[in-house]
């Protein structure tokens, strides 16, 4: 084959995208965990691993169980919320 008849290189360009593409969807994915994080997105999760660690015969509540008591709590004790 003759390098005529070869496909056309990438331009020098496309490395650098293809990087930046990498870069802004790992801080798109970054920034969608942190706004879950804050959120509680996380807190059921973490609450059934804190009972199968350190509470194994405890029953695991369901999510929904868990945030109604959750809000309940918070409702009872304004005192740590801001407003």
């Amino acid at each position: 084959m003759t390098p005529a008849m070869t496909e056309p290189a990438a331009p020098s360009s496309a490395g650098f995208l293809r990087t930046a593409g990498r870069v802004a969807l790992r801080a798109a994915r970054a920034l969608i965990w942190w706004f879950n994080s804050i959120l509680g997105g996380n807190d059921y999760r973490r609450y059934v691993q804190h009972l199968q660690l350190q509470h194994p015969d405890a029953p695991i509540p369901s999510e929904r169980d868990y945030w109604r008591d959750r809000h309940a709590a918070a409702a009872r004790n304004p005192a740590n919320r801001c407003c």
